[in-house]
């Protein structure tokens, strides 16, 4: 089944016309959705889209871009709602060394990430991680171990950075990224990888593709991206869909 495993459904680009974006998502094949919280503020709102609607999972976590918003409490507050039990992941999580102004910054973030993966090992969830410009710093923490897999989301890494994430069991994220013809790295990526190894994603409303430049991304592209993914590796797109829904399903081991 096709399986968007990152897309931000509750995002204010949505609100005008979130059911028909899902109606036409579902029509182009869709059959899961996985929306990530990204701060406190918005945890009740993933949760209540994933109670309206039985094809959408919620995940929750402190994103790294919103780690100066946050204090102690807000830790606390991601234990109660994980607590309850119907967040089929910890995310989207992780580190941002693109934006980190300065060592504080940086730092700030680990602080998080840190602490956040010690409560996916408690509640025994996978993660979600934003990985930008800061692979190495993500390894070196997931190197301790106990963590049960996730999906490193767009991934940009090297083959090297890749095969480390699959040896601790994670999937790697692929969408929009893909349909850039300069994008030769993901590419080869998108191609070489084990097909075990890939899940598709949108990140909608954010990241559109090469035909979308300028305007909102939607989820019914993944359908799209499917497309480029088996014209890449030169297999049908069927078992590109076939392989990357059992992947994701395996992630969140059957709660999807």
């Amino acid at each position: 089944m096709l399986v968007d495993t990152h897309i931000h459904l509750d995002a204010e680009e949505f609100e005008h016309d979130r059911e028909a974006v899902l109606a036409s998502a579902r029509s182009a094949g869709i059959a899961r959705f996985v929306v990530p919280g990204v701060e406190v503020a918005n945890f009740d709102r993933v949760a209540a889209l994933a109670a309206a609607h039985p094809d959408i999972r919620y995940a929750c976590g402190i994103h790294p871009l919103y780690v100066d918003a946050a204090g102690p409490d807000d830790l606390a507050i991601l234990e109660d709602r994980l607590s309850k039990g119907d967040a089929i992941a910890v995310g989207e999580i992780g580190l941002d060394f693109l934006v980190a102004g300065d060592e504080r910054n940086r730092d700030r973030q680990e602080q998080f990430y840190v602490a956040q993966l010690k409560l996916a090992r408690r509640f025994e969830l996978p993660v979600i991680l934003h990985v930008r410009r800061a692979v190495d710093a993500i390894l070196k923490h997931l190197r301790h171990g106990g963590v049960r897999g996730g999906i490193a989301h767009a991934f940009n890494g090297s083959r090297q950075q890749a095969d480390a994430f699959i040896a601790m069991g994670f999937k790697l994220g692929f969408g929009g990224a893909m349909s850039f013809d300069g994008s030769r790295r993901i590419r080869a990526l998108a191609a070489t990888l084990p097909l075990d190894a890939v899940v598709l994603e949108t990140d909608a409303p954010d990241m559109s593709p090469a035909w979308a430049q300028g305007r909102r991304n939607e989820p019914y592209n993944l359908l799209r991206y499917a497309r480029i993914l088996a014209d890449l590796r030169g297999i049908p797109v069927g078992e590109v869909i076939a392989a990357t829904g059992r992947n994701a399903v395996s992630v969140f081991a059957g709660r999807l």
